[in-house]
């Protein structure tokens, strides 16, 4: 079953297709909202929105780990503050957002864009922004409009100063704001603020798409030697580090490779001068040739929270990351035939070290990326 609606007047056309997918039962239907929102963002376009998501959360309640709808974003930009109040709804209402192939948003449209949410439970949300490849997502700072209506007015050149200065205040304020609230690391707005309003950042590179915690659609998966593979992930695990290189990835067997991780958790052990029947178990496991035992004791550790990675197959250490005297390894195993699940550690001096970068809950798979890699160039 189909149903479409539509909202136009001044501001951003807004239009709704609705899908109900039958299901085993009448009670147990799926229906699909996709919102697709084209044209310039002005005031009283996010009043629009909010009119359809209430309609969509009375009709079809939301079903658990999926959105409300999916926003469709097609865009040039318009009024930044505008643009902050859709992204806002989109957390508000569980919105996912995505941005096709053929469509561009830009400036205000890029901002509303980071709202997209998969879910939320009390404080805490799981992101969905989406950008199919060939999509044109773009940031810039903003500026101020002297024709506004909302400017005061002023009596001398002086008196503008003043105000545009506190306008824009205000604005910078709102955007780290909105940046912190939707899990965006607050520097990338501040690289934005230190620009010209001409200059634009576009969500192509690898990394680019990992701090917008953006999901690329279309994307073909990468296929280079295992040893690549591993440095890239513990690269993007280490980011802040100087990357390492293939060269500096040691591979091991599932079974060398656990048995040189439990290494790992007796050295820190005795580090500490701990006392007690995991000290024995540990060395007495290490000293025999005994698999199962290794297997079943490496298990035992990993359920009883001790940072181990899981075991998928290949197994790699990864080193070369250091400051000054300070030296951390990565360890990281991933499946052969789906490298896309893999499971990263990093080990400091001193035991486990929390990742400085974590894979993107939606698509972890871009560490599997070097963080300058070219995923979504302008067209």
């Amino acid at each position: 079953m189909l149903g479409l609606c539509a909202l136009s007047g001044q501001g951003a056309t807004l239009s709704v297709d609705s899908k109900t997918v039958p299901g085993l039962t009448a009670r147990s239907a799926i229906v699909s909202h996709t919102i697709r929102l084209s044209g310039p963002i002005e005031e009283g376009d996010a009043d629009k929105l909010r009119i359809i998501l209430v309609r969509l959360r009375t009709t079809s309640p939301q079903m658990p780990n999926r959105p409300l709808a999916t926003i469709e974003l097609n865009s040039a930009g318009g009024d930044v503050h505008e643009g902050l109040k859709i992204g806002y709804l989109l957390r508000e209402y569980s919105v996912a957002s995505v941005v096709r192939a053929k469509d561009l948003c830009r400036s205000a449209c890029a901002l509303a864009f980071l709202g997209g949410t998969l879910s939320r439970s009390g404080p805490t949300f799981v992101p969905s922004r989406s950008i199919e490849i060939g999509g044109q997502v773009g940031f810039h700072n903003f500026f101020l409009n002297a024709d506004s209506d909302h400017l005061p007015a002023v009596k001398s050149s002086r008196e503008g100063l003043a105000v545009g200065f506190s306008v824009a205040r205000g604005g910078a304020s709102a955007l780290v704001s909105y940046a912190a609230t939707m899990g965006i690391d607050t520097s990338f707005v501040a690289r934005l603020l230190g620009r010209s309003t001409e200059q634009w950042e576009y969500v192509e590179l690898a990394q680019t798409f990992m701090t917008l915690q953006a999901c690329p659609i279309g994307l073909e998966r990468p296929r280079p030697p295992p040893a690549t593979l591993a440095a890239n992930i513990c690269n993007n695990a280490t980011a802040g580090f100087a990357p390492a290189t293939p060269l500096q990835a040691r591979q091991f067997t599932p079974r060398d490779g656990r048995r040189h991780l439990l290494e790992h958790v007796q050295q820190n052990i005795e580090t500490f001068s701990m006392k007690g029947p995991l000290v024995a178990q540990l060395r007495a496991v290490l000293a025999t040739r005994d698999d199962q035992l290794i297997d079943a004791v490496y298990n035992d550790l990993r359920s009883a929270g001790i940072p181990l990675p899981e075991p998928l197959g290949a197994v790699f250490m990864v080193t070369g990351y250091s400051a000054g005297a300070y030296n951390l390894e990565c360890h990281v195993s991933f499946s052969r035939d789906n490298p896309e699940r893999f499971d990263v550690i990093l080990e400091g001096p001193e035991g486990p070290v929390k990742l400085f970068q974590s894979p993107p809950t939606n698509c972890p798979g871009l560490f599997l990326y070097d963080k300058d890699d070219m995923l979504n160039p302008q067209r």
